[in-house]
């Protein structure tokens, strides 16, 4: 292989209602996935489970939980998503079968150090740009505690946990390399779903500002039904936007400041990597517009239409 491919796996955490909407996107029942132009649709049908869920992942949480007897804050996590995947090109002219048996791998890899009996999901995602395994479980320890603090650990465990996976891959995978660590470089990692759904919200909000231009003495009525279906469809979408990329705020902001140092590189052997991280400062600039555009909306519209993340949730 010429280029670099790399074993790669990542942690996200999760405490409430965002377990539901992670449910939706792994086990596909959205009905449509316009802020994830990456998912085609017509080849879901090639997903396939590891694990397969016989309960919605909150019920089964709750139930493993309580079995346990562990007690729990309105903080307190209680799903840990890992991402196994590897490079691209890694996956180049693999059949589904060797694919299947990438992913086995690292099933047996997390096995070692978390109770397969927590797990609520592992399903295999075949219908987006490349193929990764969405792992689900409930964090709790061996002596029956919730902590996924233990678990995942701070930085340096998480160095430990990127050695380990790739000790562990390397074995059947001679070529794959080991990823690059939060650790090392200083930065959060951002699901590609929020830069997505960036995106995805640029392009309402254009709209809307578009109905607001527009709008005059002789079309206000039909502007204003228009502006009050639009509205009505993207302050929720917004809010939970706004919910997710709270912790990511810091790091999106940041990306900015490396742009300059990363226009000046010119070594050809980090094209791809500089490909990739072109692409992310492209989106860090839709995540920025949104924010300003957002701003545009006349007070008493967004009075009108934001709907509070409690009243979602009742």
């Amino acid at each position: 292989m010429d280029k670099a491919q790399h074993a790669i796996l990542r942690f996200a955490k999760y405490k409430g209602p965002e377990i539901s909407r992670i449910e939706a996107h792994n086990e596909r029942t959205k009905e449509t996935y316009a802020s994830n132009p990456d998912v085609d649709t017509t080849r879901s049908k090639q997903n396939f489970h590891l694990v397969t869920p016989e309960h919605k992942y909150r019920a089964e949480t709750e139930r493993q939980i309580a079995q346990a007897g562990c007690r729990t804050r309105s903080d307190s996590v209680r799903v840990v998503e890992v991402l196994f995947t590897a490079s691209h090109d890694f996956f180049k002219g693999k059949s589904k079968g060797e694919i299947r048996a990438f992913f086995e791998e690292c099933m047996a890899f997390l096995a070692q150090r978390q109770a397969p009996a927590t797990y609520l999901s592992a399903v295999v995602h075949m219908d987006e740009k490349t193929p990764h395994m969405h792992l689900s479980f409930v964090p709790l320890t061996a002596d029956g505690r919730l902590s996924a603090k233990e678990i995942v650990g701070n930085r340096q465990k998480l160095t430990q946990w990127q050695d380990a996976f790739w000790e562990h891959m390397v074995q059947k995978y001679p070529d794959l390399e080991r990823g690059e660590s939060a650790s090392k470089t200083g930065r959060t990692h951002i699901p590609p779903r929020i830069f997505k759904q960036a995106t995805h919200l640029n392009r309402q909000l254009d709209k809307i500002l578009q109905l607001l231009a527009d709008t005059n003495v002789w079309n206000a009525k039909k502007r204003a039904a228009q502006l009050e279906t639009a509205l009505r469809k993207f302050f929720p979408e917004m809010e939970d936007f706004l919910t997710q990329t709270k912790k990511y705020d810091k790091a999106i902001r940041g990306l900015s400041a490396e742009k300059e140092r990363l226009k000046q590189e010119l070594d050809q052997s980090k094209e791809t990597q500089r490909k990739q991280k072109m692409n992310e400062y492209r989106l860090e600039a839709d995540y920025a517009n949104l924010l300003r555009k957002l701003e545009r909306i006349p007070p008493e519209l967004r009075r009108q239409f934001d709907t509070s993340r409690q009243q979602k949730e009742r």
